[in-house]
């Protein structure tokens, strides 16, 4: 049973998490929103001592890829990476809106669902996909304008959406449809273990001199103003 270390920094949410095979060792998360690269260090040793394991003992370091905060993701990959060069140990990355979709997927059995996760991207903008209840892309990723008609198509189908995240929380109260669900999971490193623990016994690693983070967007860099 492998032992994964798996790192959470896409949204404001710097999580940890420890898992032994099927199962979560030790969790643990910043109480404060976007403290990623004061934080995550003491949370990974934090994660570490409540398991009583050493950072020697990883066969993998798995990795939330995006998209989602520029900087978070930064932080989170130099992290990762840093532990797999220093440690020889592999590195898995697992696609964050798929991550939030799987951890949803049990939440609701329907015929035809689709599953929404939503990361919010500031303003009434999210990054999204869409998933089939098997977790596999039926849209690809994209960022998304909320507004009252965006999933009409689906709805006049009579196609039930299931979504998730924290973008979901801006259309709430566009979205009036009876086949409109809403799941409480947002992003978090419980949500990577198994699929991580998949790729693992696939052997589906990433190369540490070529990996990047799916930004999907580039930063939002303003000018400053002047000081008069």
């Amino acid at each position: 049973m492998p032992l994964i270390l798996n790192i959470e920094t896409a949204t404001d949410v710097c999580s940890i998490a420890l898992s032994k095979g099927e199962k979560i060792l030790s969790l643990q998360e910043s109480p404060e929103g976007y403290q990623h690269a004061s934080q995550i260090t003491l949370l990974i040793e934090k994660c570490m001592k409540q398991a009583g394991q050493v950072l020697s003992d990883l066969d993998a370091v798995a990795l939330s890829t995006g998209p989602g905060s520029y900087t978070a993701l930064r932080v989170g990959t130099s992290t990762a990476k840093g532990i797999c060069y220093a440690l020889n140990k592999p590195l898995i990355t697992v696609d964050t809106l798929q991550s939030l979709a799987f951890a949803s997927s049990s939440e609701l059995v329907l015929e035809n669902l689709l599953l929404c996760p939503m990361i919010d991207a500031r303003r009434m903008e999210v990054y999204t996909a869409l998933f089939n209840s098997q977790v596999q892309f039926e849209h690809p990723v994209q960022a998304l304008i909320v507004e009252a008609d965006s999933f009409a198509y689906y709805f006049d189908q009579n196609i039930p959406i299931l979504f998730s995240g924290n973008g979901a929380e801006k259309i709430k109260a566009l979205i009036k449809d009876d086949l409109a669900y809403f799941s409480s999971k947002i992003c978090t490193a419980e949500n990577l273990f198994l699929l991580a623990l998949n790729k693992f016994k696939k052997n589906e690693f990433e190369s540490l001199s070529s990996y990047t983070p799916n930004y999907f967007k580039a930063p939002n860099i303003t000018t400053p103003r002047k000081i008069l």
